[in-house]
C-alpha cells in the first residue's frame, strides 16, 4: 500500500485517539460483559513438593464495587477511555474522569445535553454515570510548570487546578483513595514529519505528552491508591515495528511507555502494592480517526488499516473499542491479580504476524 503524507497523518489517531476519542471504533454497546469476581485459591502441602490448588466456586465475576477508577485522557464518547470506562462502570465501579481543559467545557456540555447517552448503555439497561470531570492537562507537573501563556490562553480561562499534582489532590479530597488509573493521553506535534526531519522541541514534546505523562501520573496518583489497584496505559504496534507516517518521535514515545511499563511494574508493586500495564490496541473506527487523513477518491487510513488488519490478521473480525474495554476490566480486576509489567495486545492477533499475506508479492500466478 503506499500512501501521500497527508493520509498517513491519519495514523496519527492509532494512539493519540486514546485521549481524544479518536480510538478507531463506533460505540454501540459494552456487549457480553459478564460481572465477575476473582476466584478462591487454596493451597495443599504435600511431603514431596507444595502445590496450589486453584477451586473456582461457580462462574468467574468481576465486582468492582466501591471501586473508585479515575480516567485520565477522556473528551467524547468514541475513544478507548470511554469504552474503558464504561465497561469498568458494568461491573460497578465509581468512574471520574480527566479532560483536557480546552475541550473541558465542550464535553460537559455534551454530557448535560445527553449527547453520549447512546453510548452510555449498560448491561443491566441503567446508564454509565461519570461521577465528576476534572480538568486535566499531563503535561504539567506543578503550578510551577504553567507557562504565563498558558495561564493567559483563552481556552484555559477561568480554570485553574489542572496539573497532575493538583489534580490528584483533588481527587484525594473527593474521594480519598481510588483503585484502579487510566493513561489514556498521546500527543505528537510533529506527528506527520519523518523522524529523520522531527526536531528535538517535537520529538521531547511526544514523550512528554505520550509517556512522561504516564511516569507522572503514577507519581502523584500511587500514594492514593489502594492495595491491589492496578495503572494502565494504552500504546501500539509502531513502538516496535515500523508504521510509516507515524513520526516527530511518537513511535518512539511508545517504546518508551511500554519500556516504563515494567520498570513501573516493579517500583509501585514494591512500594504500593499496585500492578502497571498496557494494552495494544489494533486499528478501531471512531468518528475522529475517520475525518483524520481524507483526500478526494481514496480511502483514509484507518479503513486501509482495517482493511490490511483483515486480510491479515490471523482472526478475520472486527475489532470494536468494547473490545478494548472489556481487556481493560479484566486487567482492572482481581482476576488479573498476579498480572503486571505486560503489554497485552488486543489486535486479533495481527501483532504476531510477519508477512502481509495480501502483498503482491504472495499472489499466486
Amino acid at each position: 500500500m503506499m500512501f501521500s503524507r497527508n493520509t498517513m497523518f491519519a495514523a496519527a489517531a492509532v494512539v493519540y485517539g486514546a485521549s481524544s476519542g479518536s480510538a478507531f471504533a463506533p460505540s454501540n454497546s459494552v456487549g457480553n460483559v459478564i460481572s465477575r469476581s476473582a476466584p478462591s485459591i487454596t493451597q495443599q502441602q504435600s511431603r514431596q513438593y507444595s502445590s496450589t490448588k486453584l477451586n473456582m466456586a461457580g462462574p468467574a465475576q468481576v465486582d468492582l464495587t466501591g471501586k473508585v477508577a479515575f480516567i485520565a485522557g477522556v473528551a467524547d464518547s468514541s475513544g478507548y477511555g470511554w469504552a474503558i470506562a464504561r465497561s469498568l462502570a458494568s461491573a460497578g465501579a465509581t468512574i471520574i474522569v480527566g479532560t483536557w481543559p480546552p475541550v473541558l467545557r465542550i464535553f460537559q456540555g455534551g454530557l448535560k445535553k445527553g449527547s453520549f447517552d447512546a453510548d452510555s448503555d449498560l448491561p443491566d439497561g441503567s446508564k454509565m454515570v461519570i461521577e465528576k470531570v476534572y480538568p486535566l492537562d499531563a503535561v504539567f507537573d506543578s503550578p510551577d510548570d504553567v507557562p504565563e501563556e498558558i495561564k493567559n490562553n483563552k481556552r484555559y480561562a477561568g480554570l485553574d487546578g489542572y496539573t497532575i499534582e493538583e489534580t490528584a489532590k483533588a481527587v484525594e479530597a473527593d474521594y480519598g483513595k481510588i483503585d484502579i488509573l487510566v493513561h489514556s493521553l498521546a500527543n505528537g506535534p510533529e506527528v506527520t514529519k519523518p523522524l529523520l526531519e522531527t526536531s528535538r522541541k517535537g520529538y521531547l514534546a511526544a514523550s512528554s505528552a505520550s509517556a512522561y505523562s504516564a511516569v507522572s501520573l503514577l507519581q502523584k496518583f500511587g500514594p492514593i491508591m489502594n492495595e491491589g489497584g492496578n495503572m494502565l496505559s494504552l500504546t501500539y504496534i509502531a513502538s516496535e515495528k515500523v508504521i510509516p507516517g507515524y513520526g516527530g518521535g511518537m513511535s518512539s514515545a511508545k517504546a518508551q511507555l511500554e519500556s516504563d511499563t515494567k520498570v513501573l511494574a516493579y517500583e509501585a508493586g514494591r512500594k504500593w502494592g499496585v500492578r502497571v500495564n498496557t494494552i495494544s490496541a489494533g486499528p478501531l473506527k471512531s468518528r475522529a480517526a475517520s475525518a483524520i487523513g481524507k483526500e478526494p477518491g481514496q480511502k483514509t487510513f484507518i479503513e486501509y488499516a482495517i482493511d490490511y488488519s483483515k486480510a491479515n490478521a490471523p482472526l478475520e473480525q472486527d475489532l470494536y473499542n468494547d473490545d478494548v474495554g472489556n481487556s481493560a476490566m479484566f486487567l482492572c480486576s482481581g482476576l488479573a491479580r498476579t498480572v503486571t509489567g505486560v503489554t497485552l495486545y488486543v489486535d486479533n492477533g495481527l501483532h504476531a504476524m510477519g508477512m502481509a499475506l495480501d502483498s503482491e508479492s504472495m499472489r499466486k500466478d
